[in-house]
């Protein structure tokens, strides 16, 4: 792979920057290679993606922020395979089918529907600490990160028992199937398309959970409020982004306070700092790399034309280590004020799940100040994904109180 940045008259030259951004080195280490996007221009031509990219904070906000010109009707992958078999699902539309069925697939998502499992996220987070204090060294993802998502809310979903067992697997080829066009995307697809026979063949009424959240599709189809055959296709909304990017987040935020020891003494000293502690990990650390839009009008970002019909990547985790909005943005600061990090993304596609993985990391943390009184971590082992960034195994120890 070549890496190089040249910069010229903006609108008859863009900035160019040759790099595939989907490729194993970038995945790796993909901060000095935002650093040169962000530094090349407002918007970049990829040409190994065949992608726009913009990576700075204003930018990635307003383009967000502007879904009439930055679609997702037309897909939100980085190739276009992709993008020809998602339409019309969350993810992939515009309003107003995406605002209907936001409503619909959002509901138990809302503050009503999960003041109803809060009690029982925190005293499972309660028992899981505890456990792990007595246990002392175990694995951050497999043995903390994963347990609330896979024991809970694989649950609340409402899944069959051959789906719940692999929702994971099929979550993780989702975000990889939303990358670019390379060998990870094309092993991907055949197991995105096992998902999707599943939820035809076996998700069916009489097989999933009664008041699950799937069950609620069906519910919604018998009401009229959608079409009988968007029910498979919105049960993908919660079999996609349901699990990983809570686990990543957590996986996260707890290298991240076993790395910078004072910032966990902060959060013990001062529980109210929990909620903007999560906020900061998925600042520096976004589980979500980045989607692309499809430029329904030529646009101008910065000094450079983007022509229409242009796909454009919105690089989340750029814009949050941009340094002309963020102060020495690589530090970790649970006391840093937070009110427009793009980890959740921004916009009409902002992360429907977000309150959820906040309450999720919130229980476990607010057990962890109770009982634990250092955390170590060792090397953790990267998960490589094509849009997920998070790890697949992470040391760890607590010592207790």
């Amino acid at each position: 792979m070549s890496a190089s940045t040249k910069s010229a008259s903006r609108l008859d030259n863009p900035s160019v920057y040759d790099v595939d951004i989907y490729s194993d080195e970038v995945i790796r280490d993909p901060y000095p290679h935002y650093q040169r996007i962000r530094d090349a221009g407002a918007a970049v031509w990829l040409p190994a993606n065949g992608l726009w990219a913009i990576g700075r904070h204003a930018d990635v906000r307003a383009g967000l922020a502007d879904h009439e010109t930055f679609t997702s009707g037309n897909g939100v992958s980085g190739n276009e395979a992709a993008n020809r078999i998602a339409p019309g699902n969350l993810l992939a539309s515009d309003p107003p089918l995406h605002d209907h069925l936001r409503r619909i697939v959002a509901a138990p998502l809302s503050p009503r529907g999960l003041n109803e499992v809060k009690g029982r996220i925190e005293a499972t987070a309660e028992d899981l600490v505890d456990r792990l204090v007595r246990r002392g060294t175990f694995d951050g993802m497999t043995d903390l990160a994963q347990y609330l998502p896979v024991s809970i809310v694989s649950e609340l979903v409402g899944m069959p028992e051959h789906g719940r067992e692999n929702m994971l697997r099929w979550a993780s080829a989702v975000f990889d199937m939303l990358g670019g066009a390379n060998k990870r995307g094309e092993d991907a697809l055949a197991v995105v398309m096992e998902m999707r026979a599943y939820t035809v063949n076996e998700a069916t009424r009489d097989k999933v959970r009664p008041g699950g959240w799937v069950s609620m599709l069906y519910e919604a189809a018998d009401k009229g409020l959608i079409r009988p055959e968007q029910v498979q296709m919105l049960m993908r909304d919660y079999l996609g982004p349901s699990l990983d990017t809570t686990i990543f987040a957590t996986g996260h935020l707890l290298y991240l306070l076993g790395t910078n020891p004072e910032q966990w003494q902060m959060i013990r000293d001062d529980p109210s700092l929990i909620p903007n502690a999560i906020n900061e990990a998925v600042r520096v650390e976004s589980p979500i790399r980045g989607f692309t839009r499809y430029l329904a009008s030529e646009k101008l970002v910065g000094d450079t034309l983007i022509p229409k019909g242009s796909r454009v990547l919105m690089l989340y985790a750029s814009a949050n280590r941009d340094e002309r909005r963020w102060e020495k943005p690589e530090t970790f600061d649970v006391k840093r004020v937070l009110t427009d990090h793009v980890g959740f993304g921004h916009g009409i596609h902002s992360c429907a799940g977000m309150q959820l993985a906040r309450l999720e990391i919130r229980s476990i943390l607010t057990s962890m100040v109770r009982r634990v009184k250092r955390i170590e971590v060792g090397h953790p082992v990267l998960t490589m994904n094509n849009v997920l960034r998070g790890y697949e195994h992470l040391p760890v120890s607590f010592i207790a109180n």
